[in-house]
């Protein structure tokens, strides 16, 4: 007989962003959201294509000096270190591969692919939170009726706030954080089997 799992229960005031590294059992990709724990659902096949899509293809795309990582966490601040699905960073942060997670000031670009289960925290929270943390530049990825659609977004420096610059269906083409053109109707396409 398996004992019944127990759920850490939070401290006063909140876990903090160094707790996300010392609390044991966690489940994988548990993000920090305001002081609260954040347990990843399973995720959709539609996510995981999606994630790796953009992965590989920024990876292949990405100038010297950035480097392309997925599922990481971001120190936003004490009580907020969410995992963007994707992010591309400053390669000078990659100091060690122990290394659990990356400071906000380091991160030119956050996406986040959306499942049902964190549609208002890619549409809201996470938003609002890079933006403040100065991270430049965020893409929001959705599944609309089995196509990938990417809602671009860029800092705006006098409000600080994301200002929408383009929403993308069947080809994503952007010029910054710097030049991106990628067929998304790759995502979901069949693939052809070879016999």
């Amino acid at each position: 007989m398996n004992p019944e799992h127990s759920w850490p229960i939070p401290p006063p005031g909140g876990w903090t962003a160094d707790d996300l590294d010392t609390l044991p059992n966690l489940p994988p990709h548990t993000e920090l959201i305001d002081g609260s724990l954040i347990f990843v659902s399973p995720q959709t096949l539609f996510h995981s294509r999606t994630v790796d899509f953009l992965n590989w293809q920024l990876r292949s795309l990405v100038p010297r000096g950035l480097e392309v990582v997925r599922e990481f966490t971001i120190d936003i601040d004490r009580r907020n270190r969410p995992e963007p699905d994707v992010i591309v960073c400053s390669e000078d942060v990659l100091t060690d591969l122990a290394q659990t997670r990356f400071p906000a000031k380091a991160v030119l670009l956050a996406i986040e692919v959306v499942s049902p289960e964190s549609v208002d925290r890619d549409r809201e929270t996470k938003p609002l939170k890079y933006a403040r943390a100065g991270i430049p530049h965020y893409w929001r990825v959705e599944n609309k009726d089995g196509r990938a659609v990417v809602y671009v977004f860029e800092r705006e420096p006098a409000s600080g706030g994301y200002v929408a610059t383009g929403i993308f269906h069947d080809r994503l083409k952007v010029a910054v954080p710097f030049p991106v053109d990628l067929d998304l109707t790759t995502i979901t396409a069949k693939r052809q089997r070879s016999e």
